[in-house]
């Protein structure tokens, strides 16, 4: 049948199959490139304590971005391995880097860096920010890591008598917590605190888990209103007919 033979309908039908074709393409792009870029940008790590409760609790799948151990910042809840604290995937809180001192604690019970109280929000209970004393220069090139439960965590406290003081090298960083994917009613990202922001270096920035999640999202949504659009259309025709 030539151009010309064809009915409004016809056209009509042929521009919504074009349209619902194109949606869904562009659906499949967002889908699936969402899934890919999630892949080679995240690790799901699944915590085995609570040491980091309330931010993360034990048993909890969270979300890592793969960072070079560079790019930390104060406050950055990190996946690291150390030969000296078990050579396992462990998740802690850096509170201090290379040239800090931190201790604990100053009069009105909060960890202090350089001297400075920290507010720290995220800890697990009130009261003084470590239920033990502690005071360590961090060197070079290292970090001092803290659980936010800190009555129940093994952590730099723990390793003050080490050759690294409590330390970790930066080079031991596998990734950057960003975000908790299970279970459902944890979900949520991990946010920067904002008692670091003033320091030297400020705080990190969040990876791009939103714009992936997003985009996989959007995507769903487009495949299936593409894939709709073929069922819906014909059952207005008959309706019409």
């Amino acid at each position: 049948m030539s151009s010309r033979g064809r009915t409004g309908d016809d056209r009509g039908r042929t521009t919504g199959s074009v349209l619902s074709g194109v949606v869904m393409a562009v659906g499949c792009v967002l889908f699936l490139g969402g899934f890919v870029w999630g892949a080679l940008t995240y690790r799901p790590y699944t915590v085995p304590t609570d040491s980091m409760a309330p931010t993360i609790g034990v048993g909890d799948r969270v979300l890592a971005e793969q960072v070079d151990g560079a790019e930390v910042r104060r406050g950055d809840v990190v996946v690291f391995r150390d030969s000296v604290w078990g050579d396992l995937p462990m998740v802690k809180r850096v509170v201090g880097v290379g040239g800090d001192t931190v201790a604990c604690c100053s009069k009105d019970g909060r960890l202090t860096i350089n001297g400075k109280p920290v507010e720290e929000p995220y800890l697990h209970a009130k009261g003084p920010a470590s239920p033990t004393g502690f005071s360590s220069k961090v060197p070079v090139g290292q970090l001092f890591l803290l659980g936010d439960h800190r009555n129940d965590s093994l952590d730099s406290r723990t390793h003050l008598q080490d050759a690294d003081h409590g330390t970790v090298s930066r080079t031991a960083v596998d990734a950057r917590v960003d975000a908790r994917a299970w279970p459902l009613g944890s979900m949520g990202m991990v946010e920067r605190p904002t008692g670091f922001a003033a320091m030297p270096g400020g705080t990190s920035q969040p990876g791009p888990v939103k714009i992936i999640v997003g985009a996989v999202i959007v995507g769903a949504v487009m495949i299936l209103g593409g894939a709709a659009y073929g069922p819906v259309a014909r059952r207005r025709r008959r309706r019409s007919g």
